[in-house]
């Protein structure tokens, strides 16, 4: 028996913790079926489609806000503020990313305070996906130890499948050390407790606190980076608004949410987005890249720009000293301040870091793999991303690279030319052959801007800024890979397998558009898997196994039958 078939039997028969087929965020969405086929012959089209599925968001929101859970969670979180005690996000990938997101933005309206943020990985995953941590309960655990929660202390831990073991583990440590313990996710609990069983006993454990935010399929089959973390931030945003005294009737933020959604319909907002997405197609499809620019939503820019690495096997973020790897074709800076400013700003307090080595990797369980050669995800390492304003002619070494400055809300009154983030762009955008400017609010600077017209009301953690950009970009990068060929339907077809989660929807996507069983799938997955490994990547090119094994055994048939 070859590895490949032996590894294949192994996750069949020995993983099905990790088979999630059964839960609707790992389904296909019916009002997005043919959304790669349809967007490749009209932008616009593809995007409203896109946008479709956001309005499942509401409902859910609705639904949510009207519950005991969510008064719990606010009581829960205001109590905690108002005694000095910390309120933890804890999260894995697009959660991860989201609860830093949530900690800034209250560290950002309270000039510091006591919030915290539990990223799977630590900061530095944030930049680059640190493969399989995700799967260790122990990992999680271990965070929450060193976060120190205990008594006083509110963790809420955000899952968007609701089976995330790192985040699983978080919130049992928080648990016994006597914090307060929500537990958030995007699958119905009943459907998770019989399918799941990690899953089952944090739903049957009565001291935490459960809320279903289910919406049902992702836009795009498994991009839980979408709707389910759109939820997340509206739902768990909200909360903490009103923990700091802001909007008291819940109601209104799903109100205000379905306002925004209509706003970013409208014709001239699509048409907009639309041509953002086939500029930045055109731009990969010469070989170039883009540098995003941003100062006050520079994180929101990190969230979406970082994902499309894993959601589409993009080459990831690139440090200073590393010429081997592959140029992101996106990354992110802010003009104004340099690489260790920047991380302070953006965070609100200083990278934290894991310095685990051999000894606690085993003490955890880890796999050989893992504490054989420790991940180096050390602060210095964080700091070796160029995401501040030192120059870096790998951004610009292109004959069409572009810079592009993206700016949201009241931002947008202030970053023209004149102001400091105006000219301080204008001085690094001079650089780079092609410049470019998308503005999201109602106002835009002066000069040839992409604008997209909303209203964004003002809040404390300046919550309706942060939705506005996170769907437009949501909408754009994931427009814009579908264009490029990344997308077949509604799967992510470039889909890293980078820990035992994707392994599984990678499996099953291949089943799905190849018409094979699961285990015949799998096998043929850890095939390309196991090839893969043994080639460098060539040109810049990162290689999805799902794309190599779809494409393989398309060869291997007739079109009519695949």
């Amino acid at each position: 028996m070859d590895d490949a078939r032996r590894e294949a039997e192994h996750f069949v028969n020995n993983e099905k913790a990790f088979h999630l087929g059964a839960l609707p965020t790992e389904q296909s969405h019916p009002k997005t079926r043919g959304l790669a086929e349809i967007i490749a012959k009209d932008t616009r089209a593809g995007i409203r489609m896109l946008q479709l599925v956001d309005d499942d968001v509401t409902a859910a929101a609705r639904r949510v806000f009207a519950t005991d859970e969510f008064r719990r969670l606010v009581e829960s979180l205001t109590a905690a503020l108002n005694r000095g005690g910390r309120v933890c996000f804890s999260g894995c990938g697009a959660t991860g990313r989201l609860s830093i997101l949530l900690e800034a933005a209250y560290r950002a309206s309270q000039g510091g305070g006591t919030a915290l943020s539990i990223m799977t990985g630590g900061d530095y995953a944030l930049v680059r996906s640190v493969e399989f941590f995700e799967d260790y309960v122990t990992f999680g655990r271990q965070q929450a130890v060193e976060a120190g929660l205990g008594r006083g202390d509110v963790l809420v831990a955000i899952t968007e499948g609701g089976e995330t073991s790192s985040v699983i583990g978080t919130a049992w440590q928080a648990l016994e050390a006597g914090a307060e313990v929500f537990f958030a996710c995007n699958n119905p609990m009943d459907v998770l407790a019989a399918h799941v069983e990690r899953s089952r006993r944090v739903i049957e454990e009565s001291r935490i606190v459960k809320l279903d935010l289910s919406s049902g399929p992702m836009a795009v089959a498994g991009s839980t980076r979408m709707q389910a973390t759109t939820s997340e931030l509206l739902v768990i945003g909200a909360a903490l608004e009103m923990a700091l005294g802001g909007q008291k009737r819940s109601e209104e933020y799903a109100t205000r949410f379905e306002s925004l959604l209509r706003d970013l319909a409208l014709p001239s907002a699509v048409d907009t987005m639309a041509r953002w997405v086939e500029m930045e197609e055109a731009l990969y499809r010469g070989k170039n890249a883009m540098t995003y620019f941003g100062n006050e939503f520079l994180l929101d820019i990190f969230t979406d720009t970082t994902e499309r690495a894993p959601t589409f096997s993009l080459p990831p973020f690139r440090k200073c000293d590393d010429s081997r790897s592959p140029r992101p074709m996106a990354f992110a800076k802010n003009p104004l301040h340099s690489t260790t400013e920047t991380w302070r700003r953006m965070l609100g307090r200083e990278p934290r870091c894991l310095m685990w080595d051999t000894a606690l990797y085993q003490k955890m369980g880890a796999a050989e793999r893992i504490w054989r050669n420790p991940p180096v995800l050390n602060r210095t390492e964080l700091f070796k991303f160029l995401v501040g304003n030192e120059n870096d002619p790998s951004r610009y070494a292109g004959v069409g690279d572009c810079a592009a400055l993206v700016l949201a809300g009241a931002e947008c009154a202030t970053s023209g030319p004149g102001t400091a983030l105006g000219d301080a762009f204008a001085s690094a955008a001079a650089r780079f052959p092609a410049r470019a400017v998308l503005a999201v609010g109602l106002t835009a600077p002066a000069g040839s801007v992409c604008h997209v017209g909303c209203e964004l009301s003002p809040s404390p953690i300046q919550l309706w800024d942060h939705l506005a950009i996170k769907l437009v970009l949501n909408s754009i990068s994931t427009a814009t890979a579908a264009r490029l060929g990344r997308v077949v339907s509604n799967w992510m077809s470039y889909v890293e397998t980078s820990n035992k989660k994707l392994i599984d929807r990678g499996t099953r996507l291949v089943a799905e558009l190849a018409r094979l069983d699961y285990a015949e799938a799998c096998y043929e997955l850890h095939k390309s898997r196991a090839q893969l490994a043994q080639k460098p990547v060539v040109a810049g090119e990162r290689l999805s196994p799902v794309a190599v094994t779809l494409e393989r055994i398309r060869k291997q048939k007739t079109p009519t039958n695949i």
